[in-house]
């Protein structure tokens, strides 16, 4: 059974930084791409970062509203994959979501929530 844990959000100030983390189990985070999502109070989910598995080169891929303030890794020995986030922005606001998919089947965190303040 797949089961993705997300922790780490909270409150933080304009142009402060969260690290979120997602521990994963019943899935093996270097061979599988993993994704971090977002929600904003409103909004649909939107797709944030990806981590492609370690076949398929580990290469890194986002947004282009979070490129060069957050960061996707992964930490094999943990089975973990985070998110650090920089700079953080008050349009950053959002629920964010650990995202795998294996084969035809879509797994997803419960979700933590970051709050960022003007």
């Amino acid at each position: 059974q797949v089961q993705l844990v997300e922790s780490g959000g909270g409150l933080v100030q304009a142009g402060g930084s969260l690290r979120l983390s997602c521990a994963a189990s019943g899935i093996i985070v270097r061979t599988n791409a993993m994704d971090w999502y977002r929600q904003a109070p409103g909004k649909q989910r939107e797709w944030v970062a990806t981590i492609s598995s370690i076949s398929s080169g580990g290469y890194t891929i986002y947004v282009d509203s979070v490129k060069g303030r957050f960061t996707i890794s992964r930490d094999k020995v943990m089975n973990m994959v985070y998110l650090q986030m920089n700079s953080l922005k008050p349009e950053d606001t959002a629920v964010y979501y650990c995202h795998a998919r294996n084969g035809p089947l879509d797994y997803w965190g419960q979700g933590t929530q970051v709050t960022v303040s003007s």
